[in-house]
């Protein structure tokens, strides 16, 4: 939705201004829980309520964290309600997020694989990849039993796809051809 990306740019560029002095990466884990809590619809519905306030909204989603939020995540947050903005929250640490990847040249890589991996091999994949990809990545590892074997890794708009279950599909699509 282009609307939502045009809202959150400037919440996005305000907030990698305000990290250079700190540790980016941090932030940014901060941004996405926020994000995560505040893309749950009652917390919307709430934060639209004309007889809640500011704080109150602020105060629930820190509390949803459990920890304290850093100056520039509460910052960030007040101004996002105060504005009504809450909605874009997910899309603000979207582009955050690729902020700070474009800064420190580290890439999102999200990995399907059909078995947990041990971290002997998920260092073993992340090198692999790296060298694949050409770049660093930045790996979250989720379990999908129906690949049956093998991994399927999307870096952007990226997949490499050795999974069984996707040969097996090209196997079906060469058979019906």
């Amino acid at each position: 939705m282009a609307e939502l990306a045009t809202i959150a740019r400037p919440y996005a560029e305000a907030l990698m201004k305000a990290s250079r002095s700190g540790d980016a990466r941090a932030l940014a884990a901060e941004v996405q829980a926020l994000a995560a809590v505040a893309g749950h619809g009652s917390v919307q519905s709430l934060a639209e309520n004309p007889k809640v306030g500011t704080q109150q909204v602020q105060d629930l989603i820190a509390g949803v964290l459990g920890k304290p939020l850093g100056a520039p995540a509460a910052n960030l947050l007040r101004m996002v309600i105060e504005n009504g903005r809450l909605s874009a929250m997910q899309e603000i640490g979207a582009q955050f997020q690729a902020l700070v990847d474009a800064e420190t040249g580290v890439s999102q890589a999200h990995v399907e694989s059909a078995f947990p991996l041990d971290a002997a091999q998920l260092e073993e994949l992340r090198q692999t990849m790296e060298r694949r990809f050409g770049r660093k990545l930045d790996m979250t590892v989720a379990v999908d039993p129906e690949l049956i074997g093998g991994v399927r890794v999307a870096v952007g708009d990226e997949v490499l796809d050795t999974s069984i279950r996707a040969r097996l599909e090209q196997m079906k699509a060469a058979l019906v051809a």
